[in-house]
């Protein structure tokens, strides 16, 4: 089959960073669906995965962490799909990745993929929706059924692509007031769009910023871009037992920051499940088939918003170096083998 991979991690510029290559197509077993791969999408972790370091693999190395396709066979365990089903999921950064034209998969990660959507559309939302998911919904613990209507939350990096969902998801099914920071009037109309009440500068002092929009202290943080940076203003921001969620690394913070508001501060990690094979795994299946009937019902829309074609190498290379370059917009999508 055909595949993109890599033997050493080099600089996007040089050709030999992603390269064709021919492989074996693998069997599904046990809880296994074998995928034939229409399109994938790429993420600030297969860039951060591929980056140069001194390691050289005995054998190519598959990496891609979003896809749409169909499958083609299943393992002797799999109960909740069939050939033929088309399917989008963000996969498990523990085994070979989507950049391949079959790709196995453990069923308990995957989706029904939308069936108002096209491949293409598909594969921008597995790996964002589940991360956006988790953050909103069980991480800071707000309320998927409109409970907590009403409360505010601030999302640092909007225009991207975990704040392109997580900016509908919070406002259309939890009802809360978004606030999203964009730097660029492109990116700003972008979160806009998607449904933000407000959008303001991240490159400005944010505090200065919500107080012009007369909201000094919301009850939720979302930060999808430089936890350091953004630290101090965040401690200063959230509300007094206020919840802050992270997806970036971070260097060294000082937790004593959140102490006397009693803040509580959580990590996401969308591929956790999938490495521990933890007992609730399977949940990651149930909110992909819930965002897919969110999508056909017109409640949610999907965030691709660049797409190449077809797949190889060579397109692989041009998407890693825009995403690279931080200032990409939504999703940036791949489709069709040739």
């Amino acid at each position: 089959m055909k595949a993109i991979g890599l033997t050493q991690y080099l600089p996007i510029e040089n050709k030999d960073s992603l390269q064709d290559i021919e492989c074996p197509k693998p069997e599904a077993r046990n809880h296994d669906l074998l995928v034939k791969v229409h399109a994938i999408s790429v993420n600030p972790v297969d860039t951060k995965i591929r980056a140069p370091k001194d390691q050289v693999e005995a054998s190519p190395r598959i990496l891609g962490w979003d896809a749409a396709g169909e499958v083609v066979a299943v393992g002797q365990q799999v109960e909740h799909y069939a050939v033929g089903d088309q399917v989008y999921y963000a996969g498990d950064i523990t085994r070979a990745g989507s950049n391949s034209e079959f790709q196995l998969v453990d069923e308990r990660i995957v989706g029904k993929k939308p069936a108002s959507l096209s491949f293409a559309e598909a594969a921008a939302l597995p790996l964002t929706s589940i991360t956006a998911w988790e953050a909103l919904f069980e991480r800071l613990q707000i309320s998927a059924q409109g409970d907590d209507a009403g409360k505010s939350i601030l999302i640092i990096g909007g225009a991207g692509g975990v704040g392109s969902i997580a900016i509908q998801l919070a406002k259309k099914l939890a009802k809360l007031k978004v606030i999203a920071t964009a730097s660029r009037p492109e990116s700003q109309q972008w979160c806009l769009d998607r449904g933000a009440d407000n959008v303001i500068n991240h490159h400005q002092s944010i505090d200065d910023e919500l107080a012009v929009i007369e909201l000094p202290l919301v009850d939720y943080i979302l930060c999808l871009n430089n936890t350091d940076q953004h630290w101090s203003v965040m401690s200063k921001v959230i509300k007094p037992q206020g919840r802050i969620c992270s997806i970036v690394d971070t260097s060294s913070v000082d937790l004593s920051l959140l102490k006397s508001k009693s803040v509580t501060f959580v990590w996401e990690f969308m591929f956790t499940r999938a490495m521990y094979k933890t007992a609730d795994m399977i949940e990651q299946q149930r909110l992909l088939n819930k965002v897919s009937d969110f999508v056909n019902e017109g409640e949610l829309v999907t965030t691709a918003n660049t797409l190449l074609q077809p797949i190889n190498a060579e397109n692989l290379r041009k998407a890693h170096a825009i995403i690279e370059k931080g200032n990409s917009i939504g999703k940036l999508v791949i489709s069709d083998w040739v």
